[in-house]
């Protein structure tokens, strides 16, 4: 990893945006990354849009401040494609990671966009066949290491049981941690 990377994370709430973006940078941290996750909130409601941010580095971060040019951008509602632009401070090499049953080739069309790589999963079914209810975070967060390895599955992985442990049952652990395995085996690229 050079410098600093960014990304953004775009759900609505109730989907576990924020759960992700923090979780990300906890298990980089695990790998003794630098990190700051933090959320963006408009309406705190349950399906409002809701933003959130993890920045990743090897070397101390000191900005503070929203992310305007990001290097990864996750979707984990489509329908947010029709409701904000999700591709606001994309850069020519962006990764957009998005939650959706389209192929990249389709999403590529849709966003109108030239640049960047596009990836796609169907991280709802996954994470309905898995956990039983459509929280599509943990699948997401296992495409996104997927297309840029940006840290090990396994450090997600281990960060997440012991960061959940006491808080879900040993099943729903299980669900979520094949959730995340095989989004990560799933994701497409274009």
């Amino acid at each position: 990893m050079k410098g600093i990377t960014e990304v953004v994370w775009h759900g609505r709430g109730g989907q576990g945006a924020v759960t992700a973006a923090k979780l990300l940078g906890e298990a980089a941290l695990r790998e003794g990354k630098n990190l700051q996750a933090f959320p963006e909130f408009g309406a705190e409601r349950t399906g409002a849009p809701v933003r959130s941010f993890t920045r990743l580095s090897d070397k101390p971060i000191t900005i503070h401040c929203s992310i305007t040019a990001a290097d990864c951008i996750v979707v984990l509602d489509p329908t947010l494609i029709d409701v904000v632009d999700i591709t606001e401070g994309m850069k020519d090499d962006t990764s957009i990671v998005i939650n959706t049953v389209f192929t990249a080739k389709e999403i590529r069309q849709k966003l109108g966009i030239k640049g960047g790589k596009i990836f796609t999963v169907d991280a709802t079914s996954i994470s309905v066949a898995k956990v039983g209810r459509n929280i599509p975070n943990m699948p997401m967060v296992g495409a996104l290491l997927k297309a840029t390895g940006l840290i090990k599955l396994e450090s997600l992985t281990d960060t997440f049981k012991e960061s959940f442990a006491a808080k879900f049952t040993p099943e729903v652990i299980k669900g979520n941690l094949e959730a995340i395995e095989q989004a990560y085996k799933e994701v497409k690229a274009e």
